[in-house]
């Protein structure tokens, strides 16, 4: 089975529930039902991995240590891009490196999306320009802020405009489940949430 890669930004200050919560659900989806299917890949659809901008030790919030699975000169094609949110996000808005390798990255990608304030990084490399857009409820007017053609949807936990943004960090696991069930259909995306005991969110979606 062809695999569909899942690459995950992390970054120093990253929210770990922006990045863990959709890893494991990309992570745990198998196209065959029941929990032994978990046991190996098989079925599996997806390849999930970290990204950051280099090979040092990311150190996200609470202090948890992760080190990416690439860099942003190793990564292989990734088909759905997810910028997850955080405190991090902030000094990254003047960082060129990550901002172009977002836009380069979104050119090959079928689907791009964000968690909480990852939106911020979309809307700064002009991905959200007169789109519908939502993020984080303490981050709206900074979103505002960078680009007055993005209507900003405050009441939202996932907008979908051709670029998928969710609210703040849970939401980015009930976004995953979105895409799954997308892309596989609503018993694939049940079945997964079963599997991880994740009781989906269907309101202001």
């Amino acid at each position: 089975m062809k695999k569909i890669n899942v690459g995950i930004l992390i970054f120093n200050e990253v929210e770990v529930l922006d990045f863990a919560g959709p890893y494991e659900v990309f992570s745990r989806t198998r196209l065959e039902k029941g929990a032994e299917s978990r046991k190996s890949n098989d079925s599996a659809p997806f390849k999930v991995f970290t990204v950051s901008v280099n090979d040092k030790t990311i150190k996200a919030t609470g202090g948890l240590k992760v080190i990416s699975d690439y860099t942003f000169f190793n990564s292989p094609k990734i088909d759905i891009l997810i910028i997850p949110g955080g405190y991090g996000t902030r000094p990254l808005l003047n960082n060129e490196d990550v901002l172009n390798w977002i836009k380069s990255i979104s050119n090959d990608s079928e689907i791009i999306s964000s968690v909480c304030t990852g939106s911020l990084l979309l809307a700064k490399a002009g991905l959200l320009d007169g789109k519908r857009a939502t993020t984080h409820w303490g981050a709206i007017g900074a979103l505002k802020s960078i680009n007055k053609n993005i209507q900003v949807i405050d009441n939202r936990r996932i907008v979908n405009d051709e670029i998928i943004t969710s609210a703040g960090v849970s939401s980015g696991i009930d976004m995953a489940f979105m895409i799954v069930e997308n892309l596989y259909g609503e018993q694939v995306a049940s079945d997964t949430a079963k599997y991880i005991e994740f009781h989906r969110s269907k309101e202001n979606v």
